[in-house]
């Protein structure tokens, strides 16, 4: 049988990581393997008693981007993968960093499709969070805040083309301290996928991707689902919907509605 570990997720967004003690002499090491580069974060298990083994992530300790799968390690044995047991994720739930360490590190374990353990990592500097999409009249607007920077009178927000070459629009923006509201005309918008960006600074500041990462879905593509909206643009139908990406950035698909 597969060794097992709980997760549990501190409001400041660490993670305990509970392993089943199956008595295996030798100390034993929680490993996290980023799967894209193959780093490698380890981190001690120390006994706890009632047959468990327990990790400690703070979320002070460096986890770049990215998804790391999750092993057990005895002595010089063979890493082990781990399957999830319970994750106690409520924490993680509308979740509001103070920002103050000019970034937003976020951490949120979830099962693969193989059945296996998993930690979806983010590390953003800074960071727009996306909250409530309000979708009506042909136009999405975005309610978020904006952590790790502030916004100057140059503040602006750019809609992107994937396209090559492709075009890159502005939307309305109203910035309240940190909080911020965009709105996106989708009668302005083309054929094909859309990025949103905010430029808390104007052009010549950072490039912040809007998105959705603090709370605990780790993939939002196929829970978050939004109406698309018909729309008439240079003589042709078009259809516009919001969506998260797979890093839970948000964007637009705008596709021709067929005669």
């Amino acid at each position: 049988m597969a060794p097992r570990a709980d997760c549990i997720a501190d409001s400041a967004g660490g993670l305990t990581f509970d392993v089943t003690d199956h008595g295996a002499p030798g100390p034993a090491h929680l490993v996290l393997m980023n799967r894209a580069s193959g780093e490698e974060t380890r981190l001690p298990l120390t006994p706890v008693g009632d047959g468990r083994l327990r990790a400690s992530l703070p979320i002070s300790v460096g986890l770049p981007e990215g998804r790391w799968d999750v092993y057990v390690q005895v002595a010089g044995d063979e890493p082990v993968r781990l399957t999830p047991g319970v994750n106690d994720l409520r924490s993680l739930v509308d979740r509001a960093p103070s920002g103050s360490r000019g970034h937003v590190a976020v951490r949120i374990p979830y099962a693969t499709k193989h059945g296996n353990l998993t930690v979806r990592s983010w590390l953003r500097a800074p960071h727009a969070e996306a909250g409530e999409l309000l979708i009506e009249n042909g136009e999405l607007t975005v309610r978020g805040r904006l952590y790790g920077a502030q916004f100057s009178a140059k503040a602006c927000v750019e809609i992107r083309s994937r396209a090559a070459a492709g075009p890159v629009l502005q939307a309305e923006l109203d910035v309240d301290g940190v909080q911020f509201a965009l709105r996106i005309g989708y009668d302005e918008l083309s054929k094909g996928r859309w990025d949103v960006w905010l430029r808390p600074a104007g052009e010549d500041g950072p490039q912040v991707r809007v998105a959705r990462l603090l709370d605990d879905i780790a993939d939002k593509k196929p829970i978050f689902t939004y109406p698309a909206q018909r729309v008439g643009s240079a003589g042709r139908e078009l259809e516009a919907e919001p969506y998260y990406t797979g890093d839970n950035d948000l964007a637009i698909v705008v596709t021709e509605v067929s005669a």
